[in-house]
């Protein structure tokens, strides 16, 4: 099992996970040309893709996945509430299908876990992927943590977390203060502590990998997100990688 990032940040967001020979591309906040070539960067075509799973409707993410799918045939994941009021852009694609509850569900040799968060959209989801030997858990747009998120966190073997912003940069930055107050609010985005302080209550034994993401480019360095994880793993901060907005995240082998 494996994963790799095509970018990650407030200008697109999608991640790839391999096992056997399932692929899935997590969200597509990007342009069909860019999917492609960012896709192309990591030895992969669309028609290598199983499917597609979203995490909730905002243009960052949702973006570019009806295109994507349309023009190659490619099968997607959604809660209800993501598609509602959405349903005209996904009218041509052949196959949406719905995640009810919150349900676990089967892609190839995936198995793939919904979890709710508490974020400004209508129906959001986060995930944790697995073969059966090995678990992913992302999370990337949440305003705060819960007993809920903690428990579907834990224990695994790879963890990409939402770093979003350095709180004293996000309150002198020059965003309106009503756009400060939403990123910083309970249904915004995880600063880098309590990105920290919610990796601090799991259960990291089996984890091999530790990937920051969802940096804001104005708001956030990667020097502050590594020190803010790299204190609660107690390891160097090199270790901790970054799912850049450009360059996205090369492959990480998890088993």
């Amino acid at each position: 099992m494996r994963f790799a990032s095509l970018g990650s940040g407030s200008q697109g967001n999608s991640l790839v996970v391999e096992a056997g020979g399932t692929r899935l591309l997590l969200d597509c906040g990007f342009g069909l040309a860019a999917s492609v070539a960012r896709l192309a960067r990591l030895g992969l075509v669309p028609e290598d893709l199983s499917a597609i799973v979203v995490t909730h409707e905002h243009e960052d993410h949702i973006g570019g996945v009806a295109r994507l799918a349309r023009r190659h045939g490619i099968q997607v994941w959604l809660t209800p509430g993501t598609l509602a009021g959405i349903e005209a852009l996904f009218a041509e694609v052949a196959d949406v299908r719905m995640i009810h509850n919150y349900a676990a569900f089967a892609v190839g040799d995936l198995q793939v876990q919904p979890f709710p968060v508490p974020h400004d959209a209508r129906e959001p989801a986060q995930f944790v992927f697995g073969d059966g030997a090995c678990r992913l858990g992302v999370l990337t747009d949440v305003g705060c943590s819960t007993r809920h998120i903690e428990a579907m966190l834990s224990g695994c073997d790879a963890l990409v977390l939402e770093c979003n912003h350095d709180a004293e940069m996000l309150r002198t930055s020059s965003y309106p203060q009503k756009l400060r107050e939403r990123i910083a609010g309970r249904f915004g985005h995880l600063d880098n502590n309590a990105a920290a302080e919610l990796l601090r209550r799991l259960d990291n034994g089996k984890l091999k990998h530790l990937v920051a993401a969802h940096l804001s480019k104005e708001n956030n360095h990667p020097d502050l997100a590594r020190a803010a994880l790299s204190a609660v793993m107690n390891c160097a901060p090199e270790w901790i990688a970054i799912a850049d907005q450009d360059e996205g995240l090369a492959w990480r082998q998890i088993s």
